[in-house]
């Protein structure tokens, strides 16, 4: 009797399964000139698609793209998948169908030699076409020495149909211990075939829950138009595809329309909501002047704009590529994971043997079939795959869901270590205020005039892109003042600025300035500290050794940053103010915003000594900034914090970039932090609990008290669920709350 005995097919305690790693190659159509690589292990990267040589997952699109065509992997998947489950059911009905009522009747009519063939038949396509990527994966890591998931997968398919296969062809072979009470060899033909198409289902599941992990990025991309409308004359528009727009081409938006790339409005005003970009979720109002984002809305006006980035430089296309290269790094969390894999599998393997052994040593008739299904089912529920899956899924659509939020994270490591942060140092300007300060009071000795003033601090700050500078350039600008030229421009890093007007020395900076250029502020020291007091930032216009006057300047808080900063105390976090600015003015600011700590009158190279000196003393330091002197401070923090509206230099050296730039993104950041790390754990301890619970019970310590064995069937379904329920803990991430 060549099939099932009804004492082998038993169990009833299935437990979670274990994930089957990372097939997606799903996020972009298959280009073999792209370059591909492993989720898993993202050092691997190769030209087109392929296998992992370390875990034999499929490699992935290493970036996403927009336009997503016809996954291969899945079609072909999916198609195994139903082929196995077709010729799977007849197999299952000759070996359990004497189990069913009312069915085993027509079991009994079938000669046993005939069900016998009949399920080699049928299995046989089954594990070697329809199973056949997973046993390539499998003789990969024997080649490559890497022994993985597919190993074990394999490993329990091969052993399950080999033994059925010799048992059919040379039943004489096999001693007592291994028939049934009529003499028959217990064939397993059933059991490999329905490992196969539950493994195949696991495959299918992942590989769609992985393309779904690329849906947040993807979305973003979605933002941005097929078209543009090109102004192409006083009141002519022609309508052109995206890949048509150039740098400083004029083009029209109409309300209703998305922004088709980034530049700045020449023309018209408008209500534009960024919130898809930015996470803020009231529209911002833009006039002439006024920066626009590709991919955000145009809600009220019409405008023209000229067309600054396109292309793979705007930011939107920036953002996609820097999150899909964040979602692609390691943890260390994950290390322990990795440890772990690397003897888990050896380890498995051991105690199957140990299983089979201890099995035919003292197990009851027929031992050895016990102790073979016992060493099958340890090998398939031991499969580690939700172990590997457990970090790189919460990465993944953690990154995803940051992206959606404004804040985006370099790597994983950032992700982890932002949620343990205890202490963060933030730059005043730009930072905690809005950084787009304003000319408030002008001050002229006697002999010179406001305007006169303005003309030479405009003069200097031509060639700057300080906000200072900003701010002067735009008085200038406002009262229409002739600004000459300068030469021989000179920046004082964290004082001023000097050079020559008209051949005469001139300079526009700080008390620091003043006492590099050996001057005392005299009869405007008193004038200077009364702005300071105000929060205002002064600074002094010198001309021919002599200070002509001074020019004071503010700069607002940002709306969000009290709430912020309370939201951030609340957190347990201690806040310290950083800034270049007078001690005076700094208390000012420090004071409106419940500021206890500050740090004034720093030079930029010393705001690096102020991060080195809190983390020698046993602070986890983020450090918050905008600028150029903040570059290297970011740096040098444990989390560096650039504010999206700073300077490119600022953002490469940052951990996290926040594209609105306010201090609630460090709230959402901090939030999402903590909420991935939570997810990661719980699906580490659910990866580690199902092992610890599962392999026990598939070698049989319940069977002296229960009498029942986990049927190797039962262990590939527990695995494939195992995988699928560590995929949805990680979803859940896509809808997390995060401050607003």
């Amino acid at each position: 009797m060549s099939t099932n005995n009804p004492e082998k097919s038993p169990d009833k305690s299935c437990c979670h399964a274990q994930h089957k790693h990372e097939h997606a190659k799903a996020d972009t159509p298959v280009d073999s000139n792209a370059l591909y690589t492993c989720p898993m292990h993202p050092e691997i990267i190769q030209s087109g698609p392929g296998s992992c040589p370390i875990c034999g997952m499929s490699l992935e699109p290493k970036m996403i793209s927009a336009e997503v065509g016809p996954n291969e992997e899945l079609i072909d998947m999916s198609r195994r998948f139903w082929v196995s489950v077709v010729l799977t059911l007849p197999v299952l009905f000759l070996t359990m169908g004497m189990d069913i009522p009312g069915v085993s009747q027509l079991v009994d009519l079938i000669p046993l030699h005939v069900s016998s063939w009949a399920q080699f038949i049928l299995a046989t396509p089954v594990i070697f076409w329809c199973g056949w990527p997973l046993l390539q994966r499998a003789w990969f890591s024997l080649i490559q020495r890497s022994l993985n998931m597919f190993s074990l997968i394999a490993l329990g398919i091969t052993v399950a149909y080999g033994y059925s296969l010799i048992g059919l062809l040379f039943p004489d072979l096999f001693p007592p211990a291994f028939r049934g009470m009529k003499g028959e060899v217990y064939l397993y033909f059933e059991a490999a075939s329905a490992i196969t198409a539950l493994v195949l289902m696991g495959q299918v599941l992942e590989i769609r829950g992985r393309e779904k992990t690329g849906s947040a990025l993807r979305a973003l991309l979605d933002l941005a138009p097929k078209m543009a409308r090109k102004v192409t004359g006083k009141d002519t528009d022609m309508e052109i595809s995206l890949d048509q727009v150039h740098t400083n081409d004029l083009l029209r938006v109409r309300p209703g329309e998305k922004i088709p790339v980034d530049g700045m409005i020449t023309e018209g005003h408008s209500s534009i909501d960024e919130s898809m970009i930015t996470g803020e979720s009231i529209p911002v109002e833009k006039e002439a002047g006024a920066a626009v984002i590709g991919g955000t809305m145009n809600l009220s006006g019409s405008f023209v704009m000229r067309a600054e980035h396109v292309g793979s430089k705007t930011m939107l296309a920036q953002i996609v590529r820097q999150v899909a290269e964040a979602q692609r790094s390691r943890a260390p969390i994950q290390r322990l994971a990795d440890l772990i894999s690397s003897y888990f599998v050896p380890a498995v393997i051991l105690v199957a043997v140990i299983t089979f052994l201890v099995w035919m040593a003292i197990g009851p008739s027929p031992a050895m079939t016990y102790g073979l299904i016992s060493a099958i089912s340890v090998l398939i529920v031991a499969c580690p795959c939700a172990l590997g899956l457990a970090t790189p899924m919460s990465i993944m659509v953690g990154m995803g869901r940051g992206a959606q939020a404004g804040v985006l994270i370099k790597n994983a490591e950032s992700l982890e270590r932002f949620e343990k942060v205890n202490m963060l140092l933030i730059d005043k300007t730009g930072t905690l205020t809005a950084g787009k300060p304003v000319v408030t009071r002008i001050y002229a000795d006697a002999g010179f005039t406001e305007t006169e003033i303005l003309s030479i601090a405009a003069s200097l700050e031509r060639s700057s892109e300080h906000p200072l500078a900003n701010a002067i350039m735009q008085a200038a600008r406002e009262r229409k003042i002739n600004i000459p030229d300068s030469v021989g421009f000179h920046a004082e890093i964290g004082k001023g600025i000097t050079g020559v007007i008209n051949q005469k020395r001139a300079a526009l900076g700080n008390i620091h300035l003043l006492e590099l250029l050996n001057l005392q502020p005299g009869q405007f020291a008193e004038k200077a500290d009364q702005l300071r007091h105000q929060g205002e930032t002064v600074m002094f216009v010198v001309t021919e050794d002599r200070i002509a006057g001074i020019i004071s300047v503010s700069d607002p808080v940002k709306q969000s940053t009290p709430r912020a900063l309370k939201m951030l105390r609340d957190e347990g976090m201690q806040v310290v103010m950083v800034t270049g600015d007078n001690r005076i003015t700094a208390q000012a600011i420090a004071e409106k915003l419940d500021i206890s700590s500050i740090e004034a009158e720093v030079l930029p190279h010393q705001k690096t000594e102020i991060v080195k000196k809190y983390r020698l003393d046993g602070y986890i330091v983020a450090m918050a900034g905008d600028g150029i002197n903040d570059a290297a401070a970011l740096s040098a923090a444990d989390i560096g914090i650039a504010m999206g509206t700073g300077t490119d230099i600022a953002m490469q050296s940052a951990s996290i970039t926040l594209v609105k730039g306010d201090l609630l993104g460090i709230v959402r950041a901090r939030q999402l932090s903590k909420q991935v790390m939570r997810n990661i754990r719980q699906n580490l301890f659910l990866a580690f609990i199902y092992n610890l619970l599962c392999i026990p019970i598939a070698a049989g310590i319940l069977y002296p008290w229960t009498g029942l064995l986990l049927s190797p069937i039962i262990a590939a379904a527990a695995m494939s669920l195992s995988s699928v329920s560590v995929i949805a803990n990680a979803f859940r991430l896509r809808n997390i709350s995060l401050a607003g």
